[in-house]
């Protein structure tokens, strides 16, 4: 069958970050040292609501120095701005939206990640963020949000990512077409233009 349309995961196969602030976990540390203690639904919180870096430390109730968090809020935008497209991904989606093929992304991050996405992928048919839709993968609602973007059944819908759960297992699971990407090249796609090569191939 013809493939519709392409969902790809964003951090480790649309874009790369050489080196993070991590400004959520120094939130978590600073209130490990307040007393708090850390909960298995935290990181869940941070990627499933859409908070910044202040709208988290209230919602666990940790104080953070106005000055610390300003500087918090600099180093986050310094990593924004750092983050930078895979060379093979801009490809991929270019090639794929030229033949034709509705292509979205479908990815787990806090909220202020979503910008360095849309600024490196501006044209895309479909962007499904955790915290936007309510759900991480690998819960089939944000694969249903994300087909739902792209407006395909999940039959018609290939998805590739870096995480063998996430992006392979889940989507599968749902009735998509799930693909995981190695660059090491220990699965079927070590590169987002053999990804691509293989959907236009299908059509």
């Amino acid at each position: 069958m013809p493939v519709l349309a392409a969902i790809f995961d964003a951090f480790g196969t649309l874009v790369k970050i050489s080196e993070g602030s991590h400004p959520y976990r120094k939130i978590l540390k600073l209130g490990i040292e307040q007393g708090r203690r850390p909960q298995p639904t935290d990181a869940e919180a941070l990627l499933s609501l859409p908070l910044g870096l202040r709208q988290a430390a209230n919602l666990f109730g940790i104080q953070v120095d106005p000055d610390v968090m300003a500087q918090w809020e600099l180093d986050l935008c310094s990593e924004l701005a750092d983050i930078r497209a895979y060379p093979d991904g801009l490809r991929a989606v270019q090639r794929l939206q030229a033949a034709g093929v509705k292509v979205g992304v479908c990815s787990n991050l806090a909220k202020p990640y979503a910008a360095a996405i849309e600024r490196l992928y501006p044209g895309l048919d479909g962007y499904s963020y955790s915290f936007a839709v309510g759900a991480i993968k690998p819960s089939f609602d944000i694969y249903r949000h994300a087909t739902q973007q792209v407006a395909v059944s999940p039959a018609d819908a290939w998805m590739v990512g870096d995480s063998k759960r996430c992006d392979c297992e889940g989507p599968t699971a749902y009735g998509m077409h799930g693909y995981w990407l190695d660059r090491q090249g220990r699965s079927t796609y070590a590169s987002l233009d053999d990804f691509a090569e293989a959907i236009l191939h299908a059509r």
